[in-house]
């Protein structure tokens, strides 16, 4: 069972988003929050495995509260649930460490691709918002190639097997299979991983995979 905390300040929002998780038995929403503040709180307290978070949130901003999420408690994924999909959005949402970010106005089958991917380890973004990820990397928005491959140099022939599955936006499970390994080994990998690139999460992995030439793009 995967369960979700909900974080949004109008209630029919969430009374939304609850309709759609209810659908998917293998979803439990264990709590709601109204404030960033008490999103935090909420969090801390029920420990759930993912917190679906809106980005304009009274009391603390959504962007500031998943971060403090992520710094308290790493191991659990949080996914930027918003209507705004500006550059500046992404790349905070990025940077305070959300493993997802989906717009609103999604298909609601996306939200529960969403809630899957990153409960199993891995990370989603919305289509549209993949787009502009994929035009920042063909534009060289991010770290060119060069210095992506000497940032990458330092890892095993293993870990760079593991990043290139990151890249492919993989889950830990399919990563195992294609290495042959234990799931707790790729995610022992990836935790490793991040912590001697720097990178505050796994879309911030792929990006760099994707940089390095290890997906093949």
């Amino acid at each position: 069972m995967i369960r979700v905390l909900l974080a949004d300040d109008e209630a029919m929002i969430r009374a939304g988003i609850r309709s759609i998780l209810g659908t998917d038995q293998g979803i439990e929403v264990v709590a709601e929050a109204a404030g960033g503040r008490e999103a935090v709180d909420l969090t801390i307290a029920h420990r759930p495995d993912v917190v679906l978070m809106d980005v304009r949130m009274p009391r603390l901003d959504g962007l500031a509260a998943a971060a403090a999420i992520r710094a308290m408690a790493p191991e659990i994924a949080v996914v930027v649930l918003t209507t705004f999909d500006e550059d500046d959005y992404v790349t905070a949402a990025l940077d305070a460490g959300a493993a997802g970010f989906l717009l609103k106005a999604s298909d609601p089958r996306e939200l529960l691709l969403a809630v899957h991917a990153v409960a199993d380890g891995g990370a989603y973004l919305s289509p549209r918002i993949a787009k502009k990820v994929i035009a920042r990397w063909d534009g060289g928005g991010f770290a060119n190639k060069t210095a992506a491959r000497a940032r990458i140099a330092e890892l095993t022939d293993r870990e760079r097997a593991v990043l290139a599955g990151v890249g492919r936006g993989l889950a830990n499970q399919d990563i195992a299979a294609a290495l042959f390994v234990a799931e707790s080994t790729v995610k022992a990998h990836v935790s490793g991983i991040l912590r001697r690139l720097g990178l505050t999460n796994r879309v911030q992995a792929a990006i760099l995979a994707h940089e390095a030439g290890l997906t093949g793009r």
